[in-house]
């Protein structure tokens, strides 16, 4: 598929990152608002990394959201870390929005049990009903979540899988402050599928920073392929990329 194919990418681009996450906030909570004012719950995944944590401040302090009413999960959790790891995504997500809001229910990975068991656990917790949000990122290879170019499939049959972690994802935790040197960064990882996130009925994409340049260069105009997973994005009819300056320098370059 062609750049000129797919585009029904809504890219807005903020001075900074800071502006970036309240206005990317403000918009969440609007979402969340009217599907609250529509049905009874709502299903929300949360991406977990440094990029999104502007976003989910802001959010946090949004008001007139029934918290109460809104199911949470994420969508990637490392493999081989210890239980009480402070790098686990499960950890970072509590201190940044879950302990932060009143939370009907909140879905975790299970990283300690058994893998494919584990991953088809949660896969049937997804199954329940319909995503009506998703909030993601871009990782420095395209990944969304954690598919990497090198698992990323567009038709991918499951819902949760186990992956090898690529060596640019491994350095970008790295880069990131997550993890002292790449040897520290686990190898494998469970993940939703790229079909998993592209379910969900709206979609936000916070893309801060000039690591990010050549990554939403790519997202904007590269072919649609598992090259730059994030390509994908562009083919979805409700999906907002929130970027500042930073990231975004690159993105009319070829």
């Amino acid at each position: 598929m062609t750049a000129d194919d797919a585009d029904q990418l809504d890219l807005r681009i903020f001075p900074d990152r800071e502006q970036l996450g309240v206005a990317a906030a403000a918009d969440i909570a609007d979402e969340l608002r009217a599907v609250l004012q529509a049905q009874r719950a709502a299903r929300v995944i949360f991406a977990s990394a440094p990029s999104q944590s502007e976003t989910l401040a802001a959010l946090a302090q949004e008001p007139g959201i029934d918290w109460s009413k809104v199911t949470a999960f994420h969508m990637d959790e490392y493999l081989g870390l210890p239980a009480d790891a402070p790098q686990k995504f499960a950890t970072w997500l509590r201190t940044t929005i879950f302990d932060r809001v009143p939370l009907g229910a909140v879905h975790y990975i299970d990283a300690e049990g058994l893998e494919q068991e584990s991953a088809d656990a949660y896969a049937a917790l997804l199954e329940e009903a319909p995503i009506d949000i998703v909030c993601l990122g871009i990782g420095v290879n395209g990944h969304i979540a954690f598919n990497d170019p090198p698992v990323a499939d567009f038709n991918d049959p499951a819902l949760v899988k186990i992956v090898d972690l690529d060596e640019k994802s491994r350095v970008q935790q790295v880069q990131d402050g997550l993890f002292a040197t790449v040897d520290d960064v686990p190898e494998r990882a469970i993940t939703l599928t790229v079909p998993m996130l592209m379910s969900g009925k709206r979609l936000f994409c916070m893309v801060p920073g000039e690591l990010k340049a050549e990554a939403l260069r790519a997202t904007v105009n590269e072919w649609v392929s598992t090259n730059w997973p994030s390509t994908i994005l562009r083919t979805h009819p409700r999906c907002t990329v929130y970027a500042d300056t930073d990231a975004a320098s690159l993105i009319n370059q070829s």
